[in-house]
């Protein structure tokens, strides 16, 4: 059978290799070879080849086979080395085989490469298994001694007569003697008058029946006259010329008679503690089935103890979660003392709760005797938790989405000002006209979606007043009747003592307009939405049952309709945005994470109720204040077109088609505009221009300096200039948590050109 093993050439002469390669290649030597000729390359060899054998040429330019040598006896001593060269001396030779090489080979007798190579092997092999032998006999002598004389048990060597003529190291720690004060007396003197005869006739018993152990149990006494409880094996070794003895092993049953009875004593404290804790306490045999429960069971399940005593512990788990069951029951039988797992448990009214279990192995003499476990129901606590990882996700995507947003916004203004633009010269009777009112309406749906994905990640620029909420929802009323349709019901429950909020108002308004929409569209076939409004006071438990609620006082808004209700699985996701259970082209997804974002962003929270076929109830919670209600609410003035002017406006934006655009929307009213790319680039304008600056129109985020940077450098520069900041969402250089700060003019992309110009006008006017 060929041979396959890792071959090292010490070798500078490759035609030689390949020569030494095909001898062992005939020779039945097969595997990996590998040639060096340097020391360097060698020690690497050595280390990241791992040869079996290594073959070396007697003598290389720089290196050769006494280095290789010695070396290789260093690091691998158990490889084997063969000189292979083209002469070599007798003497040389046998200087090499002194020095520990395994053979050597002249090469114009490769014949003997092949023998040689596998008798090396072979002695290397051989010598291992010796090593290895000698070594299992060392350990196992050792093992033999350490378990002999360090053993819990004692070993004794006992003459038939009683006289100890051994004794192991561990009796001392078994009787308090010393094992030189044992040997050669009689061996059991100290043992209890009571159990002296039974011990006496046992020993004789074992005297005629070899090779056959008894056991025997005694007091004996101890050194210091305590009693202590023996369990003795004795086995009759006497014809056996090794030993010649009765051998008696002697273990001690003191600490097990004495937990045995404090066992018993105990049980009465026992069964008080565990009656009386509010988490199940459970025992389980060996095998798994429910032995005892506490009350605590009946309290958390519902269900009677009697009931489930004697069944299976993995009946009471949810067949979902049963390998998290068996894994701790397994990891427990293998000796685990601190096992902890959650799973689900049934209920008597059929639903599950989660607990959380630990339980550890009760042994007896080292034998498991059972499983005794504590169950903590954390059914609320992992429901939190999970609220906890809920917000995480929405914090998360609303940062992209908002991100999202705020570069569509960019794009967006480009596209709705060109259009405006086109539109404004192009005639009306101008086939093209049409053709940019459609972009342009497209664009207004884009900006739509942004504006909702801005709502969502709390983004958006608010103006918030002091809202009188029974106000709101009863203007809304009418609203709502036309929008849902004679096939549903609404009525309202609005508390007299309904609190104010501060909020915005088309930000509430379009809340409830979007719940009351989807509570339309769960009711296919007609039913009822009701709309209540109450004063709340949330407690400090409350909060913590309920994250992200705060303690302290609010205004609950509550949209309930009785429609189909929502699975498990659709509220973990509603809020997201674009996520929707509609047919496809009936919902973009952004209605209810709209709706999560502007109350998010009012500083309340939502509460939601659903079951399917049961309905969805909608609990809006906004921070309640003392404040009077704003009464300024009306409609918003008929606009006229923005007025032109003369002034210069100083333009840094960093997205090259939006300052495009607002330039030629600017300099279409008649303004004089400088353009910068960048803040540093605007400043360097100011620096240098040797007219007035009358106005700032700045990107918030660019590059470098922010515009809320720029804004304040070039206060120091032109302090007569006017500043407008614009930005695709908001930020906190120029606004506070979405509500702009006093004295800041600010723009919300995308805007269109007159809503520029107006603004522009508005502030040199101001």
């Amino acid at each position: 059978m060929a041979a396959s093993i890792r071959t090292l050439l010490v070798e500078d002469v490759a035609d030689d290799a390949a020569l030494i390669e095909r001898e062992l290649r005939q020779a039945g030597i097969r595997g990996a070879t590998r040639r060096v000729d340097s020391e360097r390359a060698f020690r690497e060899a050595l280390s990241a080849f791992a040869p079996d054998i290594i073959l070396s040429d007697h003598s290389l330019p720089t290196f050769g086979a006494g280095d290789a040598l010695r070396i290789a006896l260093l690091e691998t001593p158990d490889t084997p080395l063969i000189i292979v060269t083209g002469s070599l001396d007798e003497e040389t030779a046998a200087e090499y085989i002194k020095a520990g090489a395994a053979d050597y080979i002249v090469k114009h007798h490769l014949e003997r490469l092949g023998p040689a190579v596998l008798r090396a092997l072979d002695l290397r092999r051989a010598r291992s298994e010796k090593v290895r032998a000698e070594e299992a006999r060392r350990q196992s002598e050792e093992r033999f001694r350490a378990l002999i004389e360090h053993g819990a048990d004692a070993v004794a060597l006992v003459a038939p007569d009683g006289t100890m003529l051994f004794a192991s190291q561990s009796i001392e720690r078994l009787l308090g003697f010393a094992p030189a004060e044992l040997v050669g007396r009689p061996g059991f003197d100290r043992v209890h008058p009571d159990d002296l005869a039974g011990v006496q006739a046992t020993l004789a018993e074992i005297a005629s029946l070899p090779g056959a152990p008894l056991a025997m149990g005694l007091r004996w006494r101890h050194k210091d006259d305590s009693w202590r409880y023996i369990d003795a094996v004795a086995v009759n070794r006497l014809a056996e010329p090794a030993v010649g003895a009765i051998v008696v092993n002697f273990r001690d049953q003191t600490a097990r008679r004495q937990a045995e009875t404090a066992l018993r004593e105990s049980e009465e404290r026992y069964r008080t503690l565990v009656e009386g804790v509010r988490d199940v306490i459970f025992a389980l045999s060996p095998e798994g089935t429910i032995t005892s429960l506490n009350p605590a069971f009946e309290t958390i399940t519902g269900s009677r103890r009697e009931d489930w005593v004697g069944r299976p512990f993995e009946n009471l788990v949810h067949p979902e979660d049963l390998p998290f069951a068996l894994e701790l029951l397994g990891r427990v039988v293998r000796g685990d003392l601190r096992a902890v797992s959650q799973f689900r448990v049934a209920t008597a009214k059929g639903d599950y709760r989660m607990g959380e279990f630990s339980a550890t192995p009760p042994l007896l003499e080292g034998r498991l005797i059972g499983i005794l476990g504590i169950g903590r129901d954390v059914t609320e606590r992992v429901q939190l938790e999970q609220q906890l990882r809920q917000a995480q996700k929405m914090e998360a995507v609303g940062r992209l989405a908002g991100g999202i947003a705020h570069d569509f916004n960019n794009i967006l203004t480009a596209i709705t000002g060109y259009a405006d633009l086109l539109l404004e010269d192009l005639r009306p009777s101008d086939s093209r006209h049409q053709d940019v009112a459609e972009i342009r309406k497209a664009a207004d749906r884009a900006a739509g979606l942004t504006r909702q994905l801005l709502a969502f990640s709390r983004q958006q620029v608010l103006q918030p007043s002091v809202i009188d909420v029974r106000t709101l929802v009863g203007d809304l009323e009418k609203m709502l009747g036309r929008l849902l349709g004679e096939d549903v019901e609404l009525s309202t429950r609005l508390a007299p003592d309904t609190g104010r909020v501060k909020a915005d108002p088309g930000q509430l308004e379009q809340v409830l307009m979007n719940l009351a929409v989807n509570a339309r569209d769960a009711m296919p076939q007609g039913g009822k939405l009701t709309l209540e409004t109450s004063n709340v006071d949330l407690s400090e438990g409350y909060a913590a049952d309920h994250y992200p609620a705060r303690p302290g006082p609010y205004v609950m808004i509550a949209v309930t309709d009785s429609g189909t209700g929502m699975s498990e699985e659709t509220q973990a996701h509603m809020f997201e945005p674009f996520f929707t259970t509609k047919e496809k082209g009936k919902g973009t997804g952004l209605g209810l994470a709209t709706v999560y974002g502007i109350i998010k962003q009012s500083g309340g929270f939502i509460w939601v109720y659903s079951e399917l076929g049961h309905g969805t109830t909608f609990k809006l919670y906004l921070p309640r204040v003392d404040e009077s209600a704003d009464l300024s609410r009306g409609p918003a003035p008929a606009r006229s077109p923005a007025a032109r002017g003369s002034e210069t406006v100083l333009l840094a934006e960093d997205e090259a088609p939006v300052r495009a655009v607002a330039r030629q929307v600017l300099e279409r009213h008649g303004y004089t505009v400088l353009e910068a790319p960048t803040a540093e680039a605007a400043l360097d304008i100011a620096a240098r221009y040797s007219g007035t600056i009358h106005l700032l129109l700045t990107d918030v985020i660019m590059p470098g300096l922010s515009g809320r940077e720029l804004a304040t450098r070039l206060a120091d520069l032109r302090p007569e200039a006017r500043v407008i900041f614009m930005s695709g969402y908001t930020d906190d250089a120029v606004t506070r948590h979405g509500v702009l700060e006093p004295g800041l003019a600010y723009l919300q992309k995308p805007f269109t050109p007159d809503t520029l110009g107006r603004k522009v006008r508005e502030v040199l006017d101001r």
